[in-house]
């Protein structure tokens, strides 16, 4: 398989963001169905390109999960560049599979976030401050509802189904025994997992 590292850097800086993701998801996902999936994360009917990646954590504010997806993308693409992940680890993916896993591993969080105000007081004033609520319309759980979502449109490979549904490792919500199992079966998984933590914790930081 082609081991995948170019992260279209080059022309990042003429590109807005929802640009650049446009552009790397036409040009590496080629898959059946995955035209109809961009269309819908374009549609008036998602609000990908302006949802948080959170409520007050990394990514809280308007097209935070957009950034986030980007930034998981680089993360994942600079894991897999590293020599000792190529030439001890073995690790190779194709250039779909990476860009399928990072840029859509958040999916559950599409039509997630709802925009609310609360009072705050400040400086002995109390103002409507705006933040975000959580109402989601289809409780199907986290790593497994993008999963679900994205079969909607196209088949994932089971690396790449078992690297976005455990994505989370183990800060999720998953039994510690069944995550090991997964990672120790499914490598791609434990990739995406440490470019995710290295996305929201490194790149992104916690929310200010």
């Amino acid at each position: 398989m082609e081991m995948f590292f170019d992260t279209g850097a080059g022309s990042a800086a003429e590109l807005t963001s929802e640009e650049r993701f446009i552009a790397i998801f036409k040009d590496k996902i080629r898959r059946e169905g995955a035209d109809r999936l961009l269309d819908y994360l374009c549609s008036d009917n998602c609000d990908f390109f302006t949802a948080p990646a959170s409520t007050r954590y990394h990514g809280s504010y308007p097209g935070g999960l957009l950034e986030h997806s980007l930034n998981v993308y680089d993360c994942l693409c600079d894991y897999l560049a590293r020599p000792r992940v190529q030439e001890v680890y073995g690790l190779s993916f194709t250039e779909e599979s990476v860009a399928i896993v990072s840029l859509l591993h958040d999916l559950c969080k599409v039509n997630f976030y709802k925009e609310s105000t609360r009072n705050v007081k400040e400086n002995g004033v109390w103002k409507a401050v705006p933040f975000y609520t959580i109402e989601d319309e289809l409780p199907y759980g986290h790593g497994e509802k993008s999963v679900y979502i994205i079969s909607g449109f196209m088949r994932l490979t089971r690396d790449e189904a078992f690297a976005i549904r455990y994505h989370m490792g183990f800060s999720g919500n998953e039994d510690n025994n069944t995550v090991g199992a997964a990672f120790a079966k499914f490598p791609l998984a434990v990739a995406l997992a440490t470019a995710d933590l290295e996305a929201a914790y490194f790149v992104e930081g916690p929310a200010k």
